[in-house]
């Protein structure tokens, strides 16, 4: 996080932070590596494991109504939107990329609270395991940073 005027940056830190997850089952062999990636961050930013909450749907769509579901029961300091979706022949890929990506921002808005938005979309298999790891360490990362961010501002 930069320092306001001065640019220097402050370590980011998870203590005291309770993160809901939540990660599609579809293309499981990607959102399984986002997943562990992401905890895996989190656990080294000092998010305690008692304090995540980890939920599993069947896919991207599904992830926003466990997201609304997990804002709208509070506690949560961050959540962290988990999916992989890869283009196929029909425009079921455009529909579930943009109606998943729109979905998690709406909630995000409309709860007031940072949503790291890691369902990744890429046009093949390679591309998404070439991203796996860095999205779901950057999903932990963004989670805390934004977490810690709005607490300073509230």
């Amino acid at each position: 996080m930069q320092g306001a005027n001065k640019g220097e940056t402050t370590p980011i830190h998870g203590k005291g932070l309770r993160i809901g997850i939540v990660q599609a089952r579809f293309n499981a062999d990607i959102t399984d590596a986002l997943a562990n990636a992401c905890l895996a961050e989190l656990e080294a930013l000092g998010v305690a494991a008692n304090d995540i909450h980890h939920l599993k749907v069947p896919g991207a769509l599904e992830v926003p109504v466990a997201l609304q579901a997990l804002a709208e029961r509070g506690g949560y300091h961050a959540l962290v939107a988990l999916g992989c979706i890869i283009r196929g022949e029909t425009y079921h890929f455009e529909l579930v990329a943009n109606e998943s990506g729109a979905s998690v921002s709406r909630i995000a808005l409309d709860y007031k609270l940072p949503i790291a938005n890691a369902i990744i979309t890429t046009e093949n298999l390679e591309q998404a395991v070439a991203r796996q790891t860095d999205k779901g360490r950057d999903a932990a990362r963004v989670a805390v940073e934004m977490a810690q961010l709005l607490a300073t501002l509230s």
